[in-house]
């Protein structure tokens, strides 16, 4: 499950894809589409909010417009396959 970690309220437009940028504040930038010149898009800053970024989350924005996190899975757990026997 996710926990809110900062709350911004940031209202979503379409045609953006909203991320958590490297400095922890909430930026956004065009989406790509098959007319657009190739290259890099435009990063804009939608609000500041400094979140301190720990390492084995993923931090993303709720439908809300909050700043959420949640633990990233990383390998599998659980039951192993149970396949057919080597023969000797």
């Amino acid at each position: 499950m996710a926990e809110m970690v900062s709350k911004t309220g940031v209202k979503k437009v379409k045609g953006y894809l909203y991320f958590v940028d490297k400095k922890g504040n909430v930026a956004r930038a065009p989406m790509s589409r098959a007319g657009r010149k190739k290259g890099k898009a435009k990063i804009e800053v939608v609000a500041k909010c400094g979140v301190k970024k720990v390492s084995g989350y993923l931090y993303f924005i709720d439908g809300k417009g909050n700043v959420c996190r949640a633990m990233m899975a990383r390998g599998r757990k659980g039951k192993k396959k149970g396949g057919k026997k080597k023969r000797r």
